[in-house]
C-alpha cells in the first residue's frame, strides 16, 4: 500500500513540475542505476545519455511530451525492462 502511495505522489510531483515555466530535470534509472537525464527548459525537452547508457535508449527519438510516465513506459517496451524517470530540483 506505501508503494502505491509513493507512486501516486511522485506522479503529482513530476505534473507539477512539468506545468512550471521554470526548468525541471529528471533522472533517467535503469534497475536503479541512472543512465540519463530529461530536462525540460522553456517549453524544450532534451534527453542527454551517460556514455554507458543502452544504445536502445540513447537512439530514442519519440515524442517528448508532457507525459514523463508515458516517456517511461515507452522507453521501458524499448529496452524490455523497467524505466524509471525521478524528478530532481533544479
Amino acid at each position: 500500500m506505501l508503494d502505491l502511495a509513493s507512486d501516486i505522489v511522485a506522479r503529482a510531483t513530476r505534473l507539477l513540475f512539468v506545468d512550471r515555466a521554470e526548468p525541471a530535470l529528471w533522472t533517467i534509472a535503469v534497475d536503479g542505476r541512472v543512465v540519463g537525464t530529461l530536462l525540460c527548459e522553456a517549453g524544450v525537452r532534451r534527453l542527454a545519455w551517460f556514455k554507458d547508457a543502452d544504445p536502445r535508449l540513447a537512439a530514442y527519438a519519440g515524442p517528448l511530451d508532457d507525459d514523463v510516465e508515458a516517456l517511461a513506459a515507452a522507453l521501458g517496451v524499448r529496452l524490455g525492462r523497467r524505466v524509471s524517470l525521478e524528478s530532481l530540483p533544479t
